[in-house]
């Protein structure tokens, strides 16, 4: 799977065909015992989920787990553990992008809503200032006005250029709508993979499709 800066890969399939498998043994928060991992042109080592945090890879799990007693700013400080000294401080970009948790950065992470942690569990991603973002599901059990500000928000974080996006998606026209590039699993293969332009939607549809 190829997954380059300034473009959102979008993994598609059916439930159980190893999506969500696929992304973490990338994170290294799940066993990867074959394959290879390449970083801006570097072959990364099997090692844990925060060295590969701190080589840039920073993944925002299926469920969000953000810390429910943390406040919205401690959550998001949980970030800095990537960071040099001198960039411990939360961009005025975060809060640019998501609003609300300006509004809302001394309430506990469990009082928000699952939209507004969802949107949490990617600002705390940005924290870290990765070149591969990982996304699972983010719009699993979120509301419509949610899900599409957080499409726009994507939108903005491949427009800057500076990331590759890998997103895992059930929501075919949110994904086909924001994707540049598609890798469809079945069984634990890739069946399909090309560039937005390259595959017919009918035929990814089909490829998603029970």
């Amino acid at each position: 799977m190829q997954a380059d800066l300034g473009e959102v890969t979008c993994v598609m399939g059916t439930n159980g065909v190893g999506k969500t498998s696929l992304i973490k043994a990338i994170s290294g928060t799940h066993p990867r015992s074959g394959g290879s991992v390449e970083l801006a042109g570097k072959v990364l080592d099997v090692m844990p989920a925060h060295k590969l945090a701190h080589k840039g890879i920073a993944y925002v799990p299926q469920g969000r787990e953000i810390f429910p007693l943390l406040t919205v700013r401690e959550n998001l400080e949980t970030g800095f553990v990537c960071l040099p000294p001198a960039e411990h401080f939360i961009p005025d970009e975060i809060f640019e992008l998501f609003p609300v948790l300006k509004e809302m950065q001394n309430r506990r992470g469990g009082d928000l809503s699952g939209g507004q942690q969802q949107q949490l569990a990617i600002a705390r991603a940005l924290i870290t200032k990765p070149r591969l973002l990982l996304l699972d599901e983010p719009t699993e059990g979120i509301q419509p006005n949610i899900i599409q500000q957080i499409g726009e928000v994507i939108r903005q974080l491949r427009d800057k250029g500076d990331m590759a996006i890998v997103l895992v998606e059930q929501y075919f026209e949110f994904a086909y709508g924001l994707a540049d590039r598609f890798v469809v699993l079945r069984r634990g293969e890739v069946m399909m993979a090309g560039k937005k332009g390259a595959i017919a939607k009918e035929d990814l549809l089909k490829g998603v499709s029970v």
